[in-house]
């Protein structure tokens, strides 16, 4: 079974992981700190680092395309540091790609997403070389599976899916 890494940040990471993590072909996940500039980040601690999700996923199974696509329908995308009532660069929209085929993956997907005309307003997503990623403190871990009505303001929104490409 092959294996590839993501780097993902859409605002608080609980939500990101407890919807990315039941996709098919997700091996495994882990929420922490990414893109920013404190070594050994934490909840206190993380200056600009944001709220990221760690994915390791089958490319058998789901593809990296896929992967972003559900991103793009679980966040908002359109809104710089913001995702619900989070604000701050904690919560921002982010891509952090491990090499130029992710690279490339990323930005056609961010081009479609705008080209699409479905969404509330242009991509303000980060599109970075992945750096860092600090694993957030156990009690953030598989935070909505402990706490099934914990806070998130993540969901799948049906309005917001790519229509097919004539190659898939």
């Amino acid at each position: 079974m092959a294996q590839e890494r993501a780097v993902l940040a859409g605002g608080c990471f609980w939500g990101m992981q407890d919807l990315i993590r039941k996709l098919p072909g997700v091996q495994a996940t882990r929420v922490g700190y990414t893109g920013g500039d404190v070594p050994n980040a934490t909840y206190r601690n993380h200056g600009t680092h944001a709220e990221g999700i760690e994915i390791l996923f089958d490319p058998a199974v789901i593809s990296y395309r896929q992967l972003l696509e559900f991103f793009f329908q679980i966040h908002d995308p359109s809104t710089p540091n913001r995702q619900g009532n989070d604000l701050g660069m904690s919560y921002r929209s982010a891509i952090y790609y491990v090499d130029d085929a992710q690279k490339e993956v990323a930005l056609d997907t961010i081009a479609d997403v705008d080209a699409s005309g479905l969404w509330p307003g242009k991509v303000v997503t980060e599109v970075e070389p992945v750096g860092d990623f600090w694993e957030a403190e156990p009690e953030h871990q598989d935070y909505l599976e402990r706490k099934p009505d914990g806070y998130t303001c993540h969901f799948a929104r049906p309005g917001w899916v790519l229509p097919k490409r004539a190659a898939e």
